[in-house]
């Protein structure tokens, strides 16, 4: 591992911290507490990839939501390239919000 490498566990935190920066329009969590975002994979070239899902298929921002997070994600200095892919298996539940997004909800 040359000096130059970046630590790939960093830039997870760095692209989560991205995530965190960006909010579902109709609710006040930002996506990653509220657990739109299933996974994010980085390989040895920092290409990222991201498993996410919407709160319904008919969501008003399916076209836009994943570019915004494309492209803020890709805006960090170590990200070769950002691939997104919308799953709905499993479909998105309040189940996967974190319990900080349903404090904020008033759920708890």
């Amino acid at each position: 591992m040359s000096e130059e490498a970046i630590d790939t566990d960093d830039l997870g935190e760095k692209i989560v911290r991205v995530l965190k920066t960006i909010y579902d329009p109709e609710i006040p969590v930002d996506i990653y507490e509220l657990g739109l975002i299933y996974d994010v994979f980085v390989n040895e070239e920092y290409d990222v990839k991201i498993l996410m899902t919407l709160t319904s298929p008919n969501c008003p921002v399916a076209e836009s939501l994943p570019e915004e997070i494309r492209e803020k994600v890709k805006s960090l200095d170590e990200v070769n390239d950002v691939e997104m892919e919308l799953t709905f298996d499993p479909p998105w539940s309040q189940d996967l919000m974190s319990e900080e997004a349903k404090l904020e909800l008033g759920m708890l």
